[in-house]
């Protein structure tokens, strides 16, 4: 339900479901989360970009499994939530840079997974962003969490109590949507590309950074990010980096 490729230090995660959309079965959410963690453990990879097949990013749940979960209990149901929050979280902590290329919609589910990468590259036509699980009697629970950390709680309760179905360019304006372009595998080799000439190890600890810190006290945070400083400063990285800057 998957495919995977790499071009040079960036890995491609294709969601290959086009005949459902590329819809969130639990099959292909178990797919994702092992490949994830088997791409978390590669110290050479620089960036991660995930796409679909076909017209469509992701349409979000599966509508027959979905309608299955009915007859499920309410722990049944729970255990069947923790999944999908499982691969959210593994990719908004994924320790390289995530990019979400959205050929096509990207609706409630689809969304939040767009939403839960650290950049939103959108096909300017023929994306599509929305929660529309108000108009099922459904709400977008776990995606929130990360959308309000996006683009605010205000714009966040414009969008999912509305149900509305926005297209790129108002994504973008929201702040949803980092680049609009009308080829989205090939922003976002060009973003990677970009990210590449970085050094991985520092992206690493600016992403756990800006991650832990949006959760702690500004005292707090003033502490670990002078020992992240300190314990920056003493890497080969920075050394090798600092030469470089130095010699030009």
């Amino acid at each position: 339900m998957i495919l995977f490729e790499r071009k040079n230090n960036t890995g491609i995660i294709t969601l290959n479901r086009p005949e459902k959309r590329n819809a969130l079965h639990p099959k292909l959410v178990e797919q994702l989360k092992n490949k994830l963690t088997e791409l978390s453990n590669d110290k050479t990879l620089s960036s991660i970009i995930i796409t679909g097949s076909g017209k469509s990013f992701c349409a979000g749940a599966d509508l027959a499994y979905l309608n299955n979960l009915q007859n499920y209990s309410s722990i049944e149901n729970e255990k069947d939530s923790e999944l999908l929050a499982e691969l959210f979280l593994m990719i908004y902590n994924f320790p390289v840079p995530v990019i979400a290329a959205v050929n096509g919609s990207a609706i409630a589910g689809g969304c939040g997974l767009a939403t839960v990468c650290d950049f939103i590259i959108a096909d300017e036509k023929n994306a599509k962003f929305g929660y529309s699980e108000v108009k099922i009697g459904f709400v977008p629970a776990i995606v929130s969490i990360f959308l309000i950390k996006k683009i605010g709680e205000g714009k966040t309760k414009a969008l999912m109590l509305s149900g509305e179905i926005i297209d790129a360019v108002r994504g973008e304006r929201i702040g949803m949507v980092d680049i609009l372009t009308d080829d989205v595998l090939k922003a976002g080799l060009a973003l990677a590309a970009r990210l590449e000439i970085n050094s991985v190890q520092s992206m690493r600890m600016t992403k756990n950074m800006i991650n832990l810190i949006s959760g702690m006290s500004v005292e707090t945070a003033v502490d670990y990010c002078v020992r992240l400083n300190a314990v920056s400063r003493s890497s080969e990285d920075f050394r090798n980096g600092l030469q470089k800057f130095l010699n030009k």
